[in-house]
């Protein structure tokens, strides 16, 4: 979202962007972004709970594994930037560097933990300068198992009588099957059939790459969705490009295998507000589209659509940007702000 203000610089747009009333109010699905991530740490129960009390329709675990194959949410594997695991003088020589996906990366990783010695972290807000009030929270949450998110869900569903919905991400699966030997694709599929988890839910499932989701396309049902960014490429296909990915040509082939796109906003909307051919060419393809992703913070918003200078201040930018993406077609928004009810002048 950092690159979407550079993508969609400068006040001088003068965007005239259309309102949502009540932003979740509507068709569009309000898809919590790691849950409430501008409110609690990203990715503890704590998060999710919250996203939920705020109305949202999914919500969004990134899932990764620990070395006894137990899936639990993390956006990286790599944990220090969201646990105290670099305080912790017991772990000290389980730091690693290791490449991923062509990345070279340093740090603690989830596949070299049981889920016993990970319980023992806690999670930290990943963005402190820019969520100071989510610092208060840090230390309090361990990091969850898919399973315990499933029952999270489960529970909420009793107290308010509505379906919630899960969307979980494989992350970095080709890294995962060759170099670690953990194959996310079928530890998803096990715990889907534990949990009692089936097509009829309302589930997606996301990946960056193309084959896991090729791979549950063949196992199952359920509906799954192409992420797609406006550089590089997947990265189990290194000669491929996101950028032909978006072609109707592209498109055409996704559909192959997927039910979904989830696009950056910036492939979305172009640099003066107004909708990119990708919704259009998408719909002709029998995708929906998801665009990732709304932020509240100044920071992560078109200068246009900003309160002010502080870049953590917050206003109802988000709001307004969620506004433009749902009458440019998308069908859903991936958010870290509460967006339903939220009435904007």
């Amino acid at each position: 979202m950092a690159r979407l203000a550079r993508l969609m610089a400068a006040a001088a747009l003068g965007l005239a962007a259309p309102v949502l009333a009540a932003a979740g109010e509507s068709d569009l699905l309000v898809i919590a972004h790691r849950g409430a991530s501008a409110d609690r740490p990203e990715h503890t129960l704590a998060a999710y709970e919250l996203a939920i009390d705020r109305g949202a329709d999914y919500i969004e675990p990134d899932l990764v594994a620990t070395k006894d194959l137990v899936l639990v949410a993390r956006h990286e594997n790599e944990l220090s930037g969201t646990t105290d695991v670099a305080s912790r003088p017991e772990f000290e020589d389980r730091r690693r560097e290791k490449t991923i996906d062509g990345q070279r990366v340093a740090g603690w990783f989830a596949e070299d933990f049981t889920l016993a010695e990970l319980r023992t972290l806690r999670a930290k807000e990943r963005i402190p300068s820019l969520r100071p009030a989510n610092i208060r929270y840090d230390g309090l949450y361990p990091v969850p198992t898919f399973a315990e998110i499933v029952q999270l869900v489960r529970a909420k569903e009793a107290e308010t009588g509505r379906r919630i919905g899960l969307y979980p991400e494989l992350k970095h699966p080709t890294f995962m099957l060759q170099t670690e030997r953990i194959d996310l694709v079928d530890l998803l599929l096990r715990d889907l059939k534990a949990l009692g988890l089936t097509a009829a839910d309302p589930l997606f499932i996301q990946s960056f790459e193309i084959a896991p989701l090729r791979r549950l396309k063949q196992r199952g049902d359920f509906r799954l969705v192409q992420l797609l960014a406006p550089i590089s490429g997947p990265a189990d296909e290194p000669a491929q490009r996101y950028a032909e990915m978006i072609t109707p040509a592209g498109l055409a082939e996704i559909a192959q295998y997927a039910d979904a796109i989830g696009a950056h906003i910036a492939l979305v909307l172009g640099p003066d507000g107004t909708p990119t051919p990708l919704v259009a060419d998408a719909k002709a393809a029998g995708l929906a589209v998801h665009a990732w992703t709304v932020r509240p913070e100044n920071e992560f918003l078109p200068v246009s659509l900003r309160s002010g200078a502080d870049p953590k201040g917050r206003g109802c930018g988000d709001v307004r940007l969620a506004g433009m993406l749902r009458a440019a077609g998308v069908a859903g928004v991936f958010s870290d702000g509460a967006l339903k009810g939220r009435v904007c002048p």
